[in-house]
């Protein structure tokens, strides 16, 4: 296997979390875990993955703190792969990624599922991405700056 360039240390945070989460069956693998798949045996089936690549996949799920190991619920000698909650936080991620696959996907009609409310079992609404006023915004309503250096606002002492 190639070793991937690490982008752990990048001062650009969409950087860091594609080191953390940014292959596609990791994402995979997190989207079956949202779903409720949580054994090795379960992982495997759903996505068809070689049993090595799913080992080192699941290892650095772990290893990011994305997944956490625990004995199996049902009492058996297995473990099972949880979500911690840096794990779902991924979600919105991932039905970002879904929502722009539907609205631009050559062949939309070969996607099998739509995303409902469970409770009301109507399709979700588009992500949107709102100021802190509640003014709907796009790309070019958005910037870049500098983050603030801890150093200011520290009063030096003698």
């Amino acid at each position: 296997m190639v070793k991937r360039t690490s982008f752990e240390h990048d001062d650009c945070p969409v950087a860091r979390a594609l080191d953390a989460i940014g292959d596609w069956w990791s994402m995979l693998i997190i989207r079956e875990a949202l779903f409720g798949v949580s054994r090795f045996s379960e992982f495997q089936k759903k996505l068809g993955l070689a049993k090595n690549i799913l080992t080192v996949r699941l290892r650095a799920l772990v290893d990011q703190g994305i997944l956490k190991t625990a004995p199996a619920s049902d009492g058996s000698a297995y473990q099972e792969y949880l979500l911690t909650p840096k794990g779902r936080g991924v979600f919105p991620i991932l039905v970002a990624l879904r929502q722009w696959s539907e609205e631009f996907d050559e062949r939309p009609e070969e996607i099998a599922t739509i995303l409902v409310d469970k409770q009301k079992g109507r399709p979700v609404r588009k992500l949107e991405l709102y100021s802190q006023e509640g003014r709907l915004l796009g790309v070019d309503d958005t910037a870049l700056k500098p983050r603030p250096s801890r150093k200011q606002g520290k009063r030096a002492t003698a």
